[in-house]
């Protein structure tokens, strides 16, 4: 006799991962509208440094002024459209100038020259400036939020970590916006944002495909993620010194970080699209920037107490851990992201007990796309 499984929930349909129309909705009505996180302030070290980002379907440029102030704008030149910077990065001296008409404007948005623009009296310089983006600067990155009228910041990007860490003061121990980076890693992935979101939350895989992780952090073996319990950050085992690849020993406790969070990593989703890894030493940063319903760009810094990363020291052991559970996930993401598309997946799947959150962040996406999860 068979007894019926009760415990197993419903996962999102695999359309929602493969349909171009709902990564527009999810474009439109999620990364639109929420607080997005853009760049790492320090990476603007100066007057005039500028980085362009894909938030949804429009791409922001975010700059320095000249009073050392981070500003947000469309990147769009008022007079025919064309985009203004086209690098990813870069400097300009003084002011932004489109390369199509020369339409000139300062490091704060406003219309400072164009040709023959005096001979064109009507023209409003303060009506003709860049469309700017709202920008809220925290922990040391810059977000975003391309809403007319942003939600709070603190009731949705705070309240996520606070919720995640079991307190709002929790964060401010790993001094995030203090420290310094000691590498970044870029990965293009060929899968959809919610797969890689999803892979994040839970560690159900883990024992499979993470030997190195579960060397240092054995409790992830059993199958439950750091993000399934409030506050819980799993301890090191016994024979880890460190966060390593090897188990080594890695740096000096960050000085704020207390007795009882040493030995312990824990991880935290912020939605939309960041990760954020708290480790004694050092700091993971993931930010999503998703560019399709099958592609994904993850942006992943690791932070250091800028002692060590002035030092010179050897960062390798401690960054490529990650690394490799960074690859391993994005593995499997991609082997995920063609069976979405099979009519095995046609009604989805499911989740085990221990993938509830999951069932969690599924109701948030498809509340913001304006249903209902039954």
């Amino acid at each position: 006799m068979t007894t019926a499984v009760t415990s197993l929930l419903a996962t999102l349909p695999g359309d929602r991962y493969t349909d171009p129309d709902n990564f527009r909705r999810e474009q439109e009505r999620i990364f639109e509208t929420e607080w997005f996180c853009a760049v790492r302030a320090a990476d603007l070290d100066k007057p005039g440094a500028y980085r362009t980002v894909q938030v949804g379907r429009e791409n922001v440029l975010i700059t320095r002024n000249r009073r050392g102030g981070l500003r947000a704008f469309l990147n769009v030149c008022r007079h025919r459209g064309a985009r203004l910077c086209t690098a990813e990065a870069g400097e300009v001296r003084r002011s932004l100038q489109c390369p199509y008409h020369a339409w000139t404007y300062d490091l704060d948005g406003r219309l400072t020259a164009a040709p023959n623009l005096t001979r064109m009296p009507d023209v409003d310089r303060a009506a003709y400036g860049l469309h700017t983006v709202a920008l809220r600067e925290w922990l040391g990155y810059a977000w975003v939020c391309l809403a007319a009228q942003p939600p709070p910041f603190e009731e949705t990007v705070q309240a996520d970590v606070a919720e995640r860490l079991g307190g709002p003061d929790v964060i401010a121990h790993y001094g995030i916006e203090e420290l310094a980076l000691g590498r970044r890693h870029t990965y293009d992935v060929a899968a959809n944002w919610k797969l890689i979101v999803e892979n994040f939350m839970e560690c159900y895989h883990c024992a499979t495909i993470h030997p190195e992780l579960t060397e240092v952090l054995p409790e992830f073996a059993d199958g439950f993620a750091a993000q399934y319990y409030v506050g819980h950050g799993p301890e090191f085992s016994g024979e880890a010194e460190g966060f390593t690849v090897d188990g080594s020993a890695g740096f000096e406790r960050l000085p704020g970080v207390p007795d009882e969070h040493d030995r312990r990593y824990y991880a935290l989703t912020v939605r939309p699209q960041v990760f954020v890894n708290l480790v004694p030493d050092h700091v993971i940063w993931h930010r999503m920037f998703p560019l399709a319903e099958d592609r994904t760009v993850v942006e992943c810094d690791w932070l250091y107490a800028p002692g060590v990363v002035a030092s010179g020291a050897d960062v390798s052991h401690s960054v490529e851990l990650f690394h490799r559970v960074n690859l391993q996930d994005f593995d499997a993401c991609e082997r995920t992201q063609p069976a979405m598309a099979s009519r095995a997946y046609r009604d989805g799947g499911v989740l085990v007990p221990s993938e509830h959150h999951i069932g969690e962040f599924h109701s948030w996406v498809t509340a913001r796309l304006g249903g209902t999860r039954e």
